[in-house]
């Protein structure tokens, strides 16, 4: 991967993704992906490795790019890039499909802003270009979904459901990192990574109490979401919460200490022995985290 000298930090922005196995993939999209591996290697050799660096370098590069030339709605054309891990010999790739992401913010983005703002950030004419090649394109791809999820300035509670508090995995900086500029210098990375199998079973049996118990809450209504979203993919997947650029927000103390996914575990335990209280004081201790990192988001 081609390293981008820069001292500009990623976006503070968390991701959830499914690297499917390459055997899942039909060809040619197969064979491309095998060469991609052959030419680049993995961004990951084990699961105990993150892909924080992939992932600084693509956002430096992306940022770069949108330097160089006047700022577009979308890109031209999808990526042909992806992350890759090997774990236990198996490679699994995660296409980022950024095209098609863009498209998704785009929606987004004309949800949150105001219309005389949204001119201004993106004219009517660029917006409607978009829509009608996205029309065009979703005519041509029923099925599509992205490989990669993105969330601004916080992680969603439902995104904890997949994983265990034993899968979590925290990487501090490389003691060296600011006085660096090259690809080698590690950058600081929280992640969990779980088998789709175990990612399915935990959000399954989570839905299924708080369908009995908080029937219509907005965790409920999450719940299901995440679990129609991983039943897109190949049942051999990988599925992965990585806090990207989150992590320079939380700083090291508060990436030591942070331990959400297992508080939200304890919520539903708690919560499935009709321990409500329990449960409230382990949903809003998560809440309450993420809310002091969201309102950051209106800091000047």
């Amino acid at each position: 991967m081609t390293a981008v000298h820069t001292s500009v930090l990623p976006p503070y922005a968390a991701h959830l993704r499914v690297y499917e196995p390459l055997a899942a993939y039909p060809e040619p999209e197969r064979a491309r992906w095998q060469a991609y591996v052959a030419e680049r290697g993995p961004d990951a050799a084990s699961a105990a490795e993150p892909v924080a660096q992939a992932a600084l370098e693509a956002q430096r590069g992306a940022l770069a790019e949108l330097l160089a030339r006047t700022p577009r709605a979308l890109p031209e054309r999808e990526s042909e890039r992806a992350f890759v891990r090997v774990v236990d010999s198996v490679t699994y790739v995660c296409p980022w499909a950024t095209r098609l992401r863009s498209w998704q913010a785009l929606d987004e983005l004309r949800d949150s802003l105001p219309v005389a703002l949204l001119d201004t950030v993106l004219p009517t004419a660029v917006r409607e270009q978009a829509q009608a090649a996205q029309g065009r394109w979703r005519a041509a791809h029923p099925d599509a979904r992205p490989w990669i999820l993105t969330s601004r300035w916080e992680v969603p509670v439902r995104w904890f459901l997949p994983f265990g508090a034993e899968e979590r995995q925290y990487r501090p900086a490389d003691p060296l990192g600011e006085e660096r500029t090259d690809s080698t210098a590690k950058p600081a990375a929280l992640f969990y990574l779980t088998s789709m199998a175990q990612a399915r079973r935990r959000v399954a049996r989570g839905y299924r109490v708080l369908r009995e118990q908080v029937k219509g809450t907005p965790l409920a209504l999450g719940a299901e979401e995440v679990g129609r979203w991983l039943e897109e993919f190949h049942p051999r997947s990988l599925v992965e919460l990585d806090y990207g650029g989150l992590v320079h927000v939380l700083g090291p103390e508060r990436l030591a200490a942070d331990r959400s996914a297992g508080e939200v575990a304890e919520g539903l335990a708690a919560l499935r022995a009709g321990d409500t209280q329990g449960a409230a004081r382990a949903y809003e201790a998560v809440v309450e985290r993420w809310r002091e990192v969201l309102a950051l988001r209106q800091a000047n």
